[in-house]
């Protein structure tokens, strides 16, 4: 598996880079080529004071090249122009990358403001799984608040075809994975499992699967607001990572994405991974 790094080369981004157990969890499932990717955004000229020169972004990944190669990975990295979600998104798509990983700290807007947007964006425009490593806020010298990326899961499912699709993450994930929390909220309007079957029995049904793979699993349905009972079953579980799909379809992909997802990726204390639509659905 190939994934692509993003960093603005921060003390925040470089976090996961610096922390064996991440390093680790990703070659449990299955990652073996890391492409680092820093982009210069096309507004930053040469000559801008206080701002890192492309050769001195280079010297900086190769720093970061020797750590991930002593981890036993092998690492491509990339500095280029533009506009920072787009060529992370086209560089993944380039390579045929299986995630991307961007590092985050977190829903205030004001700190670490170019690698928020990039999160932001990345979340609503992404083209292969996107993993937001949550990176502690208020510390000039932050970790990862959650190192073991997989090992508690909370998956959470409308039973949408995409929830199934962030389900099946699960094929790879379960290598790292030990316990799983299997999650489903009702609402008025939420689509139900297919035929007369019930919301618990078609988590079971998946936590039955999860079990086959030695993954210890659990499931709960709730009620009321989506994105507010996923944070409170986020804060309840503990999960190293929160596990779901993006619904959203074509033009209205972004409109979709925002009352969700986009919500969790922003307000979620530890990692979220989103998964988006099949690129050729």
């Amino acid at each position: 598996m190939k994934a692509v790094y993003a960093t603005d080369l921060s003390a925040a981004s470089e976090a996961a880079i610096e922390t064996d157990t991440c390093l680790e969890c990703l070659d449990r499932i299955g990652v073996d080529t890391l492409h680092l990717v820093t982009v210069v955004p096309a507004n930053v000229h040469a000559g801008t004071p206080g701002i890192d020169h492309e050769k001195r972004r280079r010297r900086a990944l190769r720093r970061y090249r020797e750590t991930i190669e002593a981890a036993g990975l092998e690492v491509e990295s990339h500095v280029v122009r533009g506009t920072p979600h787009r060529r992370i998104n086209g560089i993944a798509e380039t390579v045929g990358a299986d995630l991307t990983i961007v590092g985050s700290r977190g829903k205030r807007t004001l700190e670490n403001r170019l690698i928020g947007s990039t999160t932001r964006n990345l979340a609503r425009t992404t083209v292969v799984p996107l993993l937001v490593n949550r990176i502690e806020r208020e510390t000039d010298d932050p970790v990862l608040i959650e190192g073991q990326l997989f090992r508690r899961v909370l998956y959470v499912t409308d039973f949408s075809e995409n929830a199934e699709r962030a389900f099946e993450a699960f094929s790879y994930l379960r290598h790292a994975t030990r316990e799983a929390t299997l999650v489903h909220v009702e609402t008025p309007n939420s689509p139900q499992p297919t035929g007369d079957e019930a919301p618990g029995d078609r988590l079971a049904e998946l936590a039955t699967r999860l079990e086959s793979w030695d993954v210890d699993a659990t499931v709960e349905v709730r009620a009321g607001d989506p994105a507010e009972e996923i944070i409170t079953a986020e804060a309840e579980y503990e999960p190293t990572t929160t596990l779901l799909g993006s619904r959203g379809q074509s033009r209205l992909r972004r409109l979709l994405l925002g009352s969700v997802s986009e919500s969790i990726v922003a307000n979620a204390r530890g990692n979220v991974f989103l998964v988006p639509p099949n690129r050729t659905a």
